[in-house]
């Protein structure tokens, strides 16, 4: 069986990269230095050109997954949004204060979702016990869960990585993502049995106009999806996979 690379992207320049690189499937965002939020639609109307399944974050703004109603409504707008646009799917999720997943709010964004595929974002990375939150996820009827077994980069958290794939049990697929390169996928993806694995695949890149720096116009450096890092990923999976 094949490993899917799934590579999350921030502009059409990075989408063209992942796909050329041989990505399997793009999670389109705006803002990945913050973690990923929601893309604006013109970006959704040119990723559903692409040639493999594209989902949407859909993430209002940046800061913990606590949710009000507003963001409650921009949210199921945005979900409109890439059911308009013709993509795959979403990546949804949501938290209460306490950390545990809002299953109520993430049941009515399923439910808009209707039709759509679904993803259960990073928000399961805070919960404060990932067994439960496992049993929830699965309740929900999301194709998968995103992440990097509640610690802060997925090598470092391989046995809840472990753990959870184990109990998943063809339920629901556990993607590992957070710090996964070419040089430690091999040993995540043999850890954990994973059929898919999510990246960013980007370099740094330094600016090359000090003055909009200056100006506040441009970080001094950022990292963009490289294609040659897609591809040297995609090696790495074929060798295990």
């Amino acid at each position: 069986m094949t490993i899917l690379l799934e590579v999350c992207v921030d502009s059409a320049e990075g989408l063209a990269s992942a796909i050329e690189g041989g990505a399997g499937r793009i999670e389109l965002c705006s803002a990945l230095e913050l973690g990923g939020l929601t893309p604006l639609p013109s970006l959704m109307r040119i990723a559903a050109r692409a040639p493999i399944p594209v989902y949407v974050m859909i993430r209002p703004h940046a800061g913990p997954f606590i949710f009000d109603k507003a963001d409650e409504e921009a949210m199921m707008i945005d979900i409109d949004a890439v059911r308009t646009a013709g993509l795959a799917g979403v990546v949804i999720g949501a938290n209460r204060p306490d950390g545990t997943l809002d299953m109520p709010l993430i049941h009515r964004l399923k439910a808009h979702a209707a039709g759509l595929g679904s993803t259960l974002h990073r928000a399961f990375d805070l919960v404060p016990d990932a067994d439960q939150a496992l049993e929830q996820a699965v309740e929900l009827g999301c194709e998968r869960i995103l992440t990097s077994g509640c610690a802060l980069k997925a090598a470092d958290g391989l046995e809840t990585l472990k753990r959870i794939s184990a109990k998943a049990a063809g339920r629901i697929s556990i993607m590992p993502g957070s710090g996964i390169r070419p040089t430690n996928v091999g040993e995540i993806l043999q850890a954990t049995g994973a059929r898919e694995v999510h990246g960013s695949c980007s370099s740094p890149v330094e600016s090359a106009d000090p003055r909009a720096v200056a100006f506040g116009f441009e970080a001094k450096s950022t990292n963009k999806t490289d294609v040659a890092v897609v591809r040297e990923m995609r090696r790495a999976i074929e060798a295990v996979g």
